[in-house]
């Protein structure tokens, strides 16, 4: 396998050597072996909560080093079915998804109530199930964008997660009923003991503004990150921000000129430490997603493996760069990325 030097090839230098100017790093709560003990033990969270937790961080090929590689296969609901495994037929068995993060050796796996309860007994003592609740399913026509319930926390916890799931389409007109849906579940997650995990996406095509996308703009996702902080998930998923100044470019909500002058530069480490900052400065975990798969999938989820870490986030969450290939290619992909994380030398920048 080669190494992530020569993974990243030209960005080598720009990525690995980078030294952040905005906050300090001595202000983040980062990622470790004993963050549970550290930063959740401080919280209200139960006994039991933090044993889940524990057992999230303690699993696979980074157990220990408090950093998350999690296999994430929800889209036969996000995105259909047929488009999500056409490419690997072998995928419509949830079983097999279940064995390519045993066999990429990840900390969990995270899929539907449906797809992880159909082989819950085989697999659910053999490594960590992240159940997720609330989906967007694409068979509705005119297509709609809303996240709905389409399972219960007392499922998720009955067939032996150590974790739930949700998604909040932040800024979406369904966005305060989502909210409401959500906290009321990770209420009860935390009342039986399961750790909470937010997809906290954005949605709203107003967004978009004189041909540029600003859903991951920097300022606009740390917001949603904050939001999701806020309902007390334990550990967000955001996408890698990819450029900046939404909030002035669609003149929408408040905020600060220091947010661009002093708190984020061009570069992507510094602009996914704003995220870092908006998670309570790193109190919830940020784990970023992987995004869709392409012919540079191994290069790019290598890339996003260095940002996050080295802007203080806590792994990645990667599932259609996997999945859609070949399954030892989808393990390569899997295992380059955990490399970076387990790599020592690879620092806070």
């Amino acid at each position: 396998m080669a190494s992530t030097k020569e993974i990243l090839g030209q960005d080598a230098d720009y990525l690995l050597n980078h030294e952040s100017k905005t906050v300090p790093k001595e202000n983040l709560y980062v990622p470790g072996p004993d963050f549970v003990d550290r930063v959740y033990k401080s919280t209200d969270r139960s006994p039991v909560v933090l044993r889940n937790l524990q057992s999230l961080f303690d699993h696979g090929q980074l157990g220990g080093t408090g950093y998350l590689s999690i296999l994430p296969v929800d889209q036969g609901i996000e995105h259909s079915a047929g488009a999500s495994f056409a490419p690997n037929p072998m995928y419509f068995d949830p079983e097999n998804i279940v064995k390519l993060a045993m066999e990429s050796n990840c900390n969990a796996v995270a899929s539907t109530v449906g797809a992880l309860g159909s082989i819950a007994r085989d697999y659910a003592h053999k490594i960590p199930f992240i159940a997720k609740i609330n989906h967007n399913e694409l068979l509705t026509y005119p297509e709609t964008h809303d996240q709905i319930m389409f399972g219960s926390v007392d499922q998720a916890y009955n067939m032996g997660a150590v974790a739930v799931g949700a998604t909040i389409y932040f800024g979406s007109e369904q966005s305060d009923r989502q909210i409401q849906e959500v906290t009321k579940a990770f209420e009860r997650a935390h009342q039986l003991g399961l750790g909470t995990i937010l997809w906290a996406y954005l949605r709203n095509p107003g967004f978009k503004k004189d041909g540029t996308d600003y859903h991951t703009a920097s300022d606009l996702t740390s917001q949603a990150i904050h939001l999701s902080a806020s309902l007390q998930a334990d550990i967000v998923k955001q996408k890698m921000p990819t450029n900046n100044g939404g909030y002035t470019a669609v003149g929408y909500g408040k905020t600060h000129d220091k947010v661009y002058s002093e708190l984020t530069s061009d570069h992507p480490i510094d602009l996914t430490r704003y995220q870092v900052m908006n998670s309570f400065m790193g109190r919830a975990g940020l784990i970023n997603s992987g995004g869709g798969s392409a012919e540079s999938d191994l290069e790019d989820a290598v890339k996003t493996a260095v940002i996050n870490k080295r802007a203080g986030g806590m792994g990645l969450i990667m599932g259609r760069k996997a999945f859609q290939r070949p399954m030892n290619d989808g393990i390569e992909i899997i295992r380059s990325v955990q490399s970076v994380y387990a790599d020592e030398s690879i620092t806070l920048a």
